[in-house]
């Protein structure tokens, strides 16, 4: 099969997806597959890492990328598969709790003080479009616990980030993906933006991952939103953490209270 051109690419417009099912979405089972997290910090060009919430001085935040060893290698495969001159860039992928609570109270605080009439219900809906629920539970966990989601963009030759039309993490609606897709006599930096979102995007779906309608950042693989979106009836992986020091001194003593989960950071 011949590949796609990068000019066909940007071509093909973007379809609008309707927004998850939250309640359905954490119905659906997981397999919990016993795969390690790995830096993406290992990734060779034409893959740039740069830790964004980190960089923020989030609390809790890490400084490193850590995705499953499949999403890693399917992220490379993206990278390589990009026009000369192009490097896929990484802002974010396995997230503490920690951070997804600070991000998730930090911008519902900041929508109900802008808005003082917004409902829970409407306030719960508005932070979630942009803020999953931090969780932990084993069969429902926020899909950036899982080591499955990640925040790419694309940088030129001088690892700039391309015009997306929007920042990392801009939470208004010129975010959703398919914005541009919408819109009448766009300008000439929003046929750029378009084009350049046209390119990320398909360039993931090509190597299996789904999207969030909502980010056009945000990209799925193996977690429950991907399985939503891709119509599976299951998820490949629940909760990770990065393996730790204390964790393989507690293996080699055996004192570890599952070896299998803790040696696979699952």
């Amino acid at each position: 099969m011949p590949q796609t051109s990068t000019t066909d690419l940007r071509q093909q417009a973007i379809p609008k997806l309707p927004e998850p099912d939250w309640t359905q979405l954490g119905l659906i089972a997981i397999a919990a597959l016993p795969q390690p997290l790995v830096p993406m910090s290992l990734a060779p060009m034409p893959v740039r890492v740069y830790p964004a919430y980190a960089r923020m001085e989030v609390p809790g935040a890490v400084h490193e990328c850590y995705v499953r060893e499949e999403v890693y290698r399917r992220l490379l495969a993206v990278a390589r598969a990009l026009p000369s001159g192009l490097t896929l860039l990484v802002l974010d992928g396995w997230r503490p709790w920690r951070v997804q609570q600070y991000l998730f109270e930090t911008l519902s605080t900041t929508i109900s003080e802008a808005e003082p009439g917004i409902s829970e219900a409407e306030l719960l809906e508005r932070t979630r479009e942009f803020v999953s629920l931090p969780s932990t539970a084993a069969d429902a966990p926020s899909p950036h616990l899982t080591g499955g989601a990640v925040d790419v963009t694309l940088c030129d030759a001088d690892g700039l980030p391309l015009d997306m039309g929007s920042t990392f993490d801009e939470a208004s609606q010129i975010s959703h993906t398919a914005t541009f897709e919408e819109r009448l006599n766009l300008s000439a930096e929003q046929i750029i933006a378009r084009d350049n979102r046209r390119l990320l995007y398909h360039s993931m779906l090509a190597q299996g991952f789904t999207n969030l309608p909502s980010e056009w950042w945000h990209f799925d693989f193996g977690d429950q939103l991907w399985a939503w979106y891709s119509g599976r009836e299951s998820a490949l992986y629940g909760p990770a953490e990065p393996d730790t020091v204390a964790n393989r001194w507690k293996r080699q003593f055996g004192r570890a209270d599952s070896p299998t989960d803790e040696r696979y950071g699952v």
